[in-house]
């Protein structure tokens, strides 16, 4: 990485700011399991072409593992609104990028905002499927999650009656921003016709992997999202 790298917060939250000063910066948004690290790789291509990139860590992750906010929508969200409100009088162009459910939780935080370009990779774009998936994994119904709140599951996830009715009482409704997204065709969170109706619905560019899962991981799949984030960068 040769761009420079600054350590700050942000209403005490633990960013980096990479790249020479400039009047365009990206927001980098990571999924879960992330951290503010990983914006490196968008650096190393947008710094060299007149961008920044800020990068956070949200709640339950990298710095902030033992924070009390915790990765629901009700904690990142507004979180995230902060953020866009101390990055908008420093940069007059501001772009997104966002991995896996940091897409999501973004689409819900800025559905208002003028971003130049949102990159979306491996995109969550409707969470209640993706809870319904699995509950039908866990063998759970709703009724059941209904009546017992809270339900562990084999992998560490636990299943929330709150987080799953939050959800649906929140759809994604409106995304204004020029987007496109990079998805692997053998996505086990989000299904292809899933991602396919919220390009059609919001104009948005896709873009498929063959043969590539949610994470992003071996060479040829680096290579391709490299290749994907140099074409698609304004």
């Amino acid at each position: 990485m040769s761009a420079p790298i600054k350590a700050l917060t942000l209403s005490g939250i633990p960013a980096l700011l990479y790249g020479a000063d400039s009047e365009r910066v990206f927001l980098h948004v990571h999924g879960k399991m992330g951290c503010k690290e990983e914006a490196e790789r968008l650096a190393d291509i947008a710094c060299p072409r007149g961008w920044q990139v800020l990068s956070v860590d949200l709640p339950g992750h990298g710095e902030r593992k033992e924070a009390a906010e915790r990765f629901t929508p009700w904690d990142v969200i507004p979180e995230l609104g902060e953020i866009y409100r101390r990055m908008r009088p420093r940069w007059p162009e501001i772009a997104l990028y966002a991995t896996s459910m940091g897409c999501w939780f973004s689409m819900l935080a800025f559905p208002e905002e003028s971003f130049v370009q949102a990159l979306f990779v491996s995109p969550v774009v409707d969470m209640e499927k993706l809870i319904q998936k699995l509950m039908d994994w866990s063998g759970v119904t709703e009724e059941r999650l209904e009546r017992e709140k809270m339900i562990p599951t084999d992998w560490d996830e636990v299943l929330s009656w709150d987080y799953y009715t939050w959800v649906r009482e929140h759809p994604v409704r409106r995304w204004t921003a020029p987007t496109a997204l990079l998805f692997g065709e053998r996505d086990h969170l989000t299904d292809l016709a899933t991602v396919e109706e919220f390009a059609r619905r919001f104009g948005a560019e896709l873009e498929v992997i063959p043969d590539s899962k949610h994470w992003f991981q071996d060479e040829r799949q680096l290579a391709a999202l490299a290749d994907w984030t140099e074409r698609k960068l304004r």
